[in-house]
C-alpha cells in the first residue's frame, strides 16, 4: 500500500448539515475525525477490532453524541482489524436518520 493515499478528507452534506471527515489509515489502524462547523477535536473513543466483538473505551468524554460516537467506532473496527480512534466534534445533537446517514456514508469512505 505504499503507493496509496492513507488520508483522506470528505465533506458530507446530510439534512442541510455539513461534517468534515478525516480519515488517516495505519497498517494496525486508523484514526478518523468527524466535525461539523469548525474543526475541532471532539470526544476521543478508541475501539481494538482483533476478534469478533470490539473492545471500546471513552479516551475523552463527549459532550453530546456519546451514543453516537461509540457506534461509528464499534462499527470501523469491524472493517479496520487494529486500533481505531475516533474523534467526534458536533455541536448540535443529531437525528436518527441523520446519524444512520452519515454512519454508512463513513463505511463507504473507510471502505475505499
Amino acid at each position: 500500500m505504499p503507493s496509496e493515499s492513507r488520508f483522506s478528507k470528505t465533506v458530507i452534506d446530510v439534512d442541510n448539515r455539513s461534517f468534515t471527515v478525516q480519515v488517516l489509515l495505519f497498517e494496525n489502524g486508523s484514526f478518523v475525525s468527524i466535525t461539523e462547523g469548525q474543526e475541532k477535536i471532539g470526544g476521543l473513543t478508541a475501539s481494538i477490532g482483533t476478534g469478533s466483538v470490539p473492545v471500546t473505551t471513552s479516551i475523552i468524554p463527549a459532550k453530546s453524541e456519546s451514543l453516537f460516537l461509540k457506534l461509528i467506532s464499534e462499527q470501523l473496527s469491524s472493517i479496520i482489524s487494529g486500533i481505531n480512534i475516533i474523534s467526534t466534534f458536533i455541536p448540535k445533537e443529531l437525528e436518527n436518520k441523520t446519524a444512520k446517514t452519515l454512519i454508512a456514508k463513513i463505511k463507504e469512505i473507510v471502505e475505499k
